[in-house]
């Protein structure tokens, strides 16, 4: 139990034993007895907690998120709770920052998207502001900072995450109570003029414009289905089985994922001569596939603050294309990937496809698989069969309307299958057939599923 004391001054303190069984003093100077109450009160409360070791409830752990820091200084001189660390948003920012650059695991482009977050929160609340200070409104204020700068709107989506993320760990250290971007959101979506399909030809024609080592990259994503530069420059040669038709593809993009951290994918058809060339043209006890002077540089670029972001393979991609007369489009590497994804998923299940490509189904449905004209082509020509049951029964031929009807029930037969007329481009119904007991039933004809 706690109590309050008053001395000839009229300060007041509050009593009480500590965890250790020693006493304690809290001074709080000359306030109210409502206010010396209620602190009495949120004493015992945290002492208690302490010694049954136990966590804080929500209303006790909301005051401690309130308080004024000095107040909560002189909690924690007595051992009630941990020392705060400043509520300054550019010192709050700074701490953070600091903590993942030497965690051991923050890739770099990570960290660059953290810090420049942290400017423009610094930029749009000022480094003075106290973080407690920010309000839903200001979180909103800030979501209109990037609006007005018309950044593209995954863009927006991505750093307001960052933000959220930033304060979620305000709200861990106490700092604050509640999370004022924890309902301010983005759309992260892929738009439509952000997709593009790469055909076969047109990376052929890239292919044929390039020197070997761009040859092997461009083939890698659009073939293989690997991230570049990081997936594709990592890629060694002791991890490219020939002759079991697969490679091991080290992914540092997932490894924090449990059981992520590399994937088994096929050689696939079209990446195979690509591979069996560089192949023969890597020097001997060369270990990367994109080896040589040039891919060690790129290699070595990543090594710096900025990740897989040094390697800076765009502006040479970019030219490449140039030279090979076709037009660039977004995403360059991501559409290659996507591209490959569309065209696994014609004939593999999405589970499947989604293992070799290294995503999810979410991922790849939101923002690589794409719908082509070949699609509606196909669709058109009738190669798309359905296997859902029909409502409608074809009319009969003149034949067939002639033969006396030998069904007596007035309920209609339920239907099993329809196959697929490519003269109609319609679903045609199987012959009737007799079942147990006299019950008709209708069953697919031939072999057409």
């Amino acid at each position: 139990m706690a109590s309050i004391s008053k001395n000839a001054d009229g300060n007041i303190r509050i009593l009480f034993f500590s965890i250790d069984k020693k006493r304690r003093t809290i001074y709080l100077g000359k306030v109210t007895k409502k206010f010396a109450e209620a602190v009495k009160l949120r004493v015992e409360t945290l002492a208690a907690s302490l010694s049954a070791k136990m966590p804080l409830d929500s209303e006790t752990a909301a005051w401690v998120g309130s308080i004024g820091d000095e107040l909560a200084a002189k909690l924690a001189a007595v051992g009630l709770m941990l020392p705060r660390e400043s509520r300054e948003l550019q010192t709050f920012l700074d701490n953070y920052i600091s903590g993942r650059k030497n965690d051991g695991h923050t890739k770099g482009a990570t960290l660059i998207t953290i810090r420049r977050v942290a400017t423009d929160l610094v930029t749009v609340f000022g480094a003075d502001a106290e973080v407690r200070t920010v309000s839903v409104e200001d979180a909103v204020k800030f979501k209109q900072f990037y609006q007005d700068k018309e950044l593209a709107g995954a863009t927006t989506y991505r750093r307001l995450k960052m933000a959220r993320m930033l304060f979620k760990h305000a709200v861990k250290l106490k700092l604050i109570v509640e999370n004022p971007f924890a309902d301010v959101k983005g759309k992260n979506a892929n738009p439509a003029e952000r997709r593009h399909y790469i055909t076969e030809d047109t990376t052929r024609r890239i292919a044929q414009a390039a020197i070997p080592i761009w040859r092997t990259i461009v083939a890698l994503a659009r073939f293989g289905g690997l991230r570049c530069p990081s997936e594709v420059l990592l890629l060694k040669w002791v991890d490219v089985d020939f002759a079991s038709g697969r490679m091991t593809v080290t992914s540092p993009k997932t490894e924090h994922h449990e059981g992520r951290a590399y994937r088994v994918v096929p050689i696939f058809a079209r990446l195979k001569p690509y591979l069996e060339d560089a192949y023969e043209l890597a020097a001997p006890g060369e270990v990367y596939v994109i080896g040589g002077e040039q891919g060690n540089s790129y290699r070595e670029t990543t090594q710096g603050d900025g990740g897989w972001l040094n390697a800076n393979l765009r502006t040479t991609f970019e030219k490449l294309i140039r030279r090979a007369g076709v037009e660039t489009w977004p995403r360059l590497f991501q559409n290659l990937r996507a591209s490959l994804e569309t065209d696994l998923m014609v004939s593999h299940p999405i589970h499947v496809v989604t293992a070799w490509l290294g995503n999810t189904p979410k991922i790849a449905l939101g923002h690589y698989l794409q719908t082509l004209d070949r699609d509606f082509e196909k669709a058109l020509r009738g190669d798309a069969v359905s296997n859902a049951p029909t409502t409608q029964i074809p009319t009969q031929t003149e034949a067939n309307a002639k033969r006396p009807e030998r069904t007596t029930s007035e309920e209609s037969p339920s239907i099993v299958g329809v196959l697929s007329d490519p003269v109609r481009s319609g679903p045609i119904l199987s012959k009737c057939q007799s079942g147990p007991g006299g019950t008709r039933t209708r069953t697919p004809c031939g072999t057409g599923f």
